[in-house]
């Protein structure tokens, strides 16, 4: 061996002892220590075991049953992804527990049997911190933030209430509900545990305030208010007392750390109601912000606002990225953000400082009457977007059995750009409301590649008035008022499944369950904590068949004047999207330069593929994962788990899993063997609901 490419041995060791530190186990056992794999949120490892010669020979190492699926009407989901320390894997079941498992086995250790009667929610993962006191699992149950022992899953009852907080307390506002969720873990600071939550979407929203807790007491010891007191900063883009009228723009998304510069990153939602701001003029910080504060205060040392006066629900989907970047001769610390609007903005992370020009371009304005729509708003020249920007006439696909038909509605549309303000004409979204990018994020490997999966299926919507509560009103008009948007004004649902129909409820539900849905929630459904008990039994019985009735009722005061008429997602008559494919793709950019290397399609129809035609990707949920020369995602409806060679993006590997792993994988290494896991949770898209956790790994 040469002597320049020998190291030596104290660098050897040092390197070694490096490894113990950041991870907390021996050099032999690689971590997964947070979500998405680290502070830096980049779904990276550094683990090469797995290479496009050998993967052909992956195979199932573990499987393991979290309990919890509703297999029968398909509506639980796992979204998690686990972390796994010292060889010991911490996740979230479909039924809403954490769990602790061998991760080399699968063999579980413990399971919470939690019955707090809390909001119904779908987890993204748990937060791990360890100290000379002990080791501790943050997880949240709902409004509840528990903190447990990492040995045996007990709540430690010297946190908080006896192992628990209300994360309800410090966000009330006068009107609002109660409904708030735990649903992506936050960030450890020292002894801080840093959180966000997730809030209702409409008039009646808590607020959505980023906030710190003392890691042993659950003491508050910091909050930063996204929706600013009179004569803060801030204050001027919004109303007087916007605190008290408005809520959301909380961060249900998760956030980034840079625990050397002692700075959080956190990205944050639009404010309440999502598609109409006349009660909320102005352009409304730190809403739709990529916010940096510094993580032992709290205190705002930069944001930037990726929309103003947001009217088209396009909240920051995921947690932002923390790469190094050599640009132009010189390394930057920055920081990146995808958006659903399919852009990536990226900065200097010390700094603020865009690393590529920002634009801000004039918009359409006329909206419904009384709205005030932003003139402007923020574009980056670089990176190039990840997805198409317009869908027009020439997007629609020729093949559509239906075509004249969608040419005709399109014709009576509003669409071909960003950003069109909703009014009583259709409005085309494209991408759709949720992406573009959503909540999977991006995976970012160490040359600044970025690998990111998008959608790209139209979405249409439009406002019209909402019935007002007056002293008498109805199950049907309460039907219309809070589930029609979603469920449809015939309770069709959304042709994709996303929002499953309500017809024949009452054969697959009892009205105690239709009563208990509203009530608490379900999935990505939010529970109606601001209706009467009155209201929400005269809408379950509205939805079982019972009847309209006619009862008394208070004109609610936190509603808008408008409603949005739903997320349909736009299909032709043969089920699939009425646009050209891709309709779902994986894309990988350099941000060094800002541009695309390359684009392939994201998942596949069988029925399709089975004609013999390419994949036209789908519709994805979940996130990337990069590791050696592979890049692997699961997210599509096809129950498909694959692999591509992340210089060309060729799909080189992949296998059937029991249900859709609409989540982000995770790898490891325990006695110097790597692992692979992916939640298989399914539930959306029409696809069924399942519990497992699938490991894979290569044969001894």
């Amino acid at each position: 061996m040469s002597k320049s490419n020998t190291i030596p041995p104290v660098y050897q060791i040092a390197t070694l002892l490096a490894l113990v530190t950041y991870y907390g186990c021996s050099p032999t056992d690689v971590s997964w220590p947070e979500y998405n794999g680290g502070p830096e949120r980049n779904h990276h490892s550094e683990l090469t075991q797995f290479t496009k010669e050998n993967i052909n020979r992956l195979e199932k190492a573990w499987e393991y049953s979290s309990g919890g699926a509703d297999t029968t009407k398909n509506q639980t989901q796992i979204q998690c992804n686990p972390i796994i320390i010292d060889g010991v894997l911490y996740g979230v079941s479909a039924g809403s527990q954490a769990f602790a498992l061998d991760a080399a086995t699968g063999k579980e250790l413990w399971k919470t049997r939690f019955t707090d009667k809390t909001f119904s929610m779908t987890s993204r993962g748990v937060t791990y911190q360890s100290d000379e006191t002990g080791k501790r699992i943050f997880f949240g149950y709902g409004h509840l933030l528990y903190c447990l022992d990492a040995n045996t899953g007990k709540p430690i009852s010297s946190f908080g209430d006896n192992g628990k907080i209300d994360l309800k307390q410090g966000l009330e506002r006068p009107t609002a509900d109660d409904y708030v969720v735990y649903n992506t873990p936050g960030v450890i600071f020292e002894n801080l545990l840093i959180t966000g939550a997730r809030v209702q979407e409409n008039s009646a929203a808590l607020l959505g305030d980023v906030r710190a807790f003392d890691v042993h007491t659950g003491e508050l010891t910091w909050t930063f208010k996204t929706i600013p007191e009179n004569g803060e900063f801030g204050s001027d883009t919004w109303p007087p007392n916007a605190r008290q009228n408005t809520g959301g723009a909380n961060s249900w998304m998760g956030m980034a750390i840079d625990r050397e510069n002692e700075i959080v990153y956190v990205p944050t939602g639009s404010a309440a109601f999502d598609f109409y701001g006349g009660d909320r003029a102005g352009d409304n910080l730190f809403a739709n912000c990529l916010l940096a504060l510094n993580a032992r205060t709290g205190e705002r040392l930069w944001h930037f606002q990726t929309m103003h006066h947001d009217i088209w629900d396009r909240d920051l989907p995921a947690p932002p990225n923390l790469i190094k970047l050599e640009k132009d001769g010189q390394q930057i610390l920055a920081v990146a953000q995808i958006t659903k609007q399919g852009y990536v903005f990226v900065f200097n992370r010390l700094t603020g400082e865009p690393v590529f020009p920002i634009e801000e371009r004039s918009m359409l304005t006329a909206g419904m009457p009384g709205e005030q729509v932003s003139p402007t708003q923020p574009f980056p020249t670089l990176p190039e977007p990840f997805t198409r920007q317009s869908f027009t006439s020439a997007d629609v696909r020729t093949d559509a059995p239906d075509r004249e038909e969608i040419l005709r509605q399109l014709g009576e549309a509003k669409t071909g750009q960003a950003y069109i303000p909703l009014t009583e004409q259709r409005t085309i979204f494209f991408p759709g409301t949720d992406g573009g990018g959503q909540w999977g994020g991006a995976a970012i490997d160490l040359d600044g590649i970025m690998y990111v999966p998008a959608k790209e299926v139209p979405v249409y919507s439009s406002l019209i008035n909402a019935p007002q509560q007056q002293v008498l009103t109805s199950s049907s008009t309460l039907y219309q008022i809070h589930c029609s948007s979603c469920h449809g004004n015939d309770m069709s649902g959304d042709h994709s499944g996303a929002y499953p129909s309500l017809k024949d409820f009452n054969k697959r539900r009892t009205a105690d369950e239709a009563y208990s849905i509203i009530e608490r929630g379900r999935g990505m459904m939010p529970a109606f904590t601001q209706l009467s008990n009155e209201e929400k039994q005269a809408i379950a019985d509205y939805v079982m068949g019972i009847g309209d009735v006619t009862l008394t009722a208070s004109t609610d005061s936190r509603s808008s004047p408008y409603k949005h008429t739903g997320y349909n997602r736009w299909y032709a008559e043969d089920g699939y999207p009425v646009n050209t494919p891709p309709w779902g793709t994986l894309t990988a950019i350099d941000l060094a330069s800002g541009k695309r290397k390359w684009q392939v399609p994201l998942g596949e129809f069988p029925t399709l593929s089975e004609q013999g035609l390419p994949p036209t990707g789908t519709d994805n949920y979940g996130g990337p994962l990069v590791t050696g020369d592979l890049i692997f995602i699961a997210a599509t409806p096809d129950q498909k788990f694959r692999a591509f060679d992340k210089l060309t993006g060729e799909l080189v590997w992949e296998t059937n899993l029991p249900a859709a792993g609409y989540a982000s994988p995770s790898t490891y290494s325990v006695n110097g063997k790597q692992y692979l896991v992916i939640a298989c949770g399914g539930g959306k898209l029409r696809s069924r609901s399942g519990d497992r956790y699938v490991a894979f790994a290569l044969p001894d």
